[in-house]
């Protein structure tokens, strides 16, 4: 996966890129499409999933194909957190 990190509007120290993109490679991360796109904007998804060390990332991104450029990215919530859970324990 290739990430642009150019000019991001979130802070990067709190949550380092290294996290965010382990969170992608994560077998069990949730890549999920909003429900509702109808302005005509460009498509951004939603990412959770655990970087190595197990931090939950939560991620807003958008993809070309080739490029991942997240938009937001921050800790998951505990309802994420137990959201990404049930579904893993589904997958398993």
């Amino acid at each position: 996966m290739d990430f642009d990190w150019l000019g991001v509007s979130f802070e990067l120290t709190k949550l380092p890129p290294k996290d965010i993109e382990e969170s992608f490679e994560d077998p069990f991360s949730l890549k999920l499409l909003p429900d509702d796109n109808a302005d005509g904007t460009e498509t951004r998804y939603y990412n959770l999933g655990k970087s190595l060390g197990g931090r939950a990332v939560f991620s807003v991104f958008w993809t070309d194909g080739k490029r991942y450029r997240v938009i937001f990215a921050r800790d998951m919530t505990n309802a994420e957190h137990d959201f990404f859970e049930r579904k893993k324990a589904e997958d398993i």
